[in-house]
């Protein structure tokens, strides 16, 4: 399993019914707090669970971070259309796999802080958009949906409050493009899944042109236990403005590599050697990806730092998705932008130009210099390349190409200028880079 045995450091707020017998069932939900954030909810006004979330300092999962409240208020209260919520759930970062064990495990909890979200927004209907790769976690899904039915959890006023929702799954082609979320409305439409220009944004036109809610599967997951519980518990897990815990998907060259959920804020130094269990055969600490492969690398001297959104900002990273990758001293970092921009290539919808021939171009040089047909001009070029590509695309692929890129040849230009001359990779018996 991705998911360890629980580690004495771990703060269970949306994992912490990961490991009970039928986790997964709505007996289970029910036995453990299911629902009752639901009931409070239905007591409050629309406003009064807003403000609870925007209290709570919950902050985007997906990977821009952005304050959960402040998208909800976006919202328009007073729009003659419907609304819609719709659960980002296209986890195609590399890196991340957390999403899925939630769907899996908890799917309750999921379907609960969608009907809160719902009754936040005045939305009737909301969409889970789940990866195409992910198929099993669509009839995963669909038995919790219909399980809700079944009990009166979804679908006419539901238990008795006059609440009134419906809760479908839409499975993409997986494409990582749609995990952009207006991409991914235009995939939820039946369209190709290409990104919208911005404004309008998807709170005011989204779905079917309506006001649509669009939240990751984490986020919304962690709205029960902030209505439950109360904004304050939530925010006081976290520093100021980065309430809760995130769950971390802990990958590369260490010892117990696995998907843990910690306070925001966690010391990255101790995630690795206290929670990852150290360095895999007792190599040296090089490099770390904080949030998933699209975040700017960290160098060893740069790893002792807290783990939240705006420290990360701070030295120029992010905490993106959680998708935290280990790097030893063994990895080349020639070969390792090579595999995450390969990813990219391949990934890209070619909409536009900058990041269509941008991603490709930077593959081949990449390409050419690790097979030691580089020349010491590139090594500027390929950073001022991605340099051209930073936010001159119509979404944020281009630069989440770019990023990783610029700072790797920025940190560690030795390990390019070791390959001059058609010097063979000094790396070359090491292990194959992760994202292989």
């Amino acid at each position: 399993m991705l998911y360890n045995d629980p580690d004495p450091l771990e703060v269970k707020i949306v994992t912490k019914r990961f490991g009970l017998p039928n986790s997964a069932s709505l007996d289970t939900y029910l036995a453990t707090d299911g629902f009752k954030a639901f009931f409070k909810a239905m007591e409050m006004t629309p406003e009064q669970i807003i403000e609870e979330v925007k209290l709570s300092a919950l902050r985007g999962r997906g990977g821009a971070g952005f304050p959960a409240g402040l998208k909800w208020s976006f919202v328009p209260r007073n729009s003659p259309l419907p609304k819609y919520v719709i659960i980002n759930a296209d986890e195609s970062e590399p890196g991340t796999c957390k999403d899925r064990l939630l769907m899996e495990n908890d799917p309750h909890q999921l379907l609960e802080g969608i009907l809160i979200a719902g009754r936040a927004i005045g939305a009737h209907k909301g969409y889970i958009y789940i990866r195409g790769e992910y198929r099993y976690l669509i009839e995963a899904m669909d038995r919790a949906i219909s399980e809700a039915y079944a009990r009166g959890y979804l679908g006419k006023n539901i238990q008795g409050t006059g609440f009134d929702f419906a809760i479908y799954t839409h499975s993409g082609a997986g494409a990582y493009e749609c995990g952009e979320e207006t991409a991914l409305l235009d995939s939820i439409e039946g369209k190709r899944g290409i990104p919208r220009m911005k404004p309008p944004f998807p709170a005011v036109v989204g779905a079917w042109q309506a006001p649509t809610l669009i939240n990751n599967v984490e986020t919304l997951s962690a709205v029960p236990a902030i209505i439950r519980d109360g904004a304050a518990a939530f925010a006081a897990l976290g520093p100021p403005k980065n309430g809760g815990t995130r769950m971390i998907c802990l990958s590369g060259h260490i010892n117990k590599p696995g998907v843990y959920e910690l306070p925001v804020g966690f010391n990255l130094l101790r995630m690795i050697y206290e929670v990852g269990g150290g360095m895999r055969n007792g190599k040296k600490l090089k490099a770390v990806v904080p949030g998933g492969s699209s975040c700017p690398l960290l160098k060893a001297e740069e790893c002792d730092i807290p783990m939240d959104f705006d420290t990360l900002a701070k030295v120029k990273s992010m905490l993106g998705s959680g998708g935290t990758v280990v790097l030893d001293e063994d990895t080349c970092m020639v070969r390792f932008a090579l595999r995450i921009m390969k990813f990219y290539a391949h990934e890209s919808c070619g909409w536009c130009i900058p990041c269509r021939e941008g991603t490709t171009w930077l593959k081949k040089m990449l390409q050419r210099f690790h097979d030691g047909g580089g020349q010491k001009s590139d090594i500027p070029l390929i950073g001022e390349l991605s340099k051209n590509m930073l936010g001159r695309t119509f979404c944020a692929l281009g630069d989440a190409a770019a990023m990783p890129t610029i700072s790797i040849v920025e940190k560690f230009p030795e390990d390019f200028e070791a390959h001059l001359n058609g010097r063979p990779c000094p790396y070359a018996h090491a292990a194959e880079p992760v994202f292989a």
